[in-house]
């Protein structure tokens, strides 16, 4: 994996099966769930905190309250290192595909202040 390489958060309402999915795939990718953090229960705001802190990606399927509040962090300046919004209708392969593909050819960098949706 590269040393500038991008770090994913899940969400506590992602498919875990997405998470499991990826892993196998890319099993050197940095992953965390937010109970893996210590964030079970956590306000999306404070998962968003928590991603700007810890240099972490978001990934959820929660299009309405966590891209709300993403987008409350670009109003306010804050740091928001990135949100990817997965529907959960989107098949389980596309969605590790393209997270694979995002990891293996995006930057941590170019991810600040984006909010994006898959499939890409």
């Amino acid at each position: 994996m590269r040393v500038n390489a991008i770090r994913f958060l899940f969400d506590e309402d992602c498919n875990g099966r997405i998470v499991r999915g990826l892993r196998r795939r890319t099993p050197t990718l940095n992953t965390a769930t937010v109970l893996e953090a210590g964030l079970g229960q956590a306000t999306d705001e404070a998962v968003l905190e928590h991603a700007s802190i810890d240099g972490r990606v978001v990934i959820s399927h929660d299009y309405s309250t966590m891209r709300a509040r993403a987008e409350d962090r670009l109003r306010a300046g804050l740091p928001m290192p990135g949100l990817i919004l997965v529907p959960q209708h989107v098949q389980l392969g596309k969605a590790i595909e393209e997270l694979v593909l995002i990891a293996e050819t995006t930057s941590p960098e170019e991810w600040q202040g984006q909010i994006v949706f898959l499939p890409l």
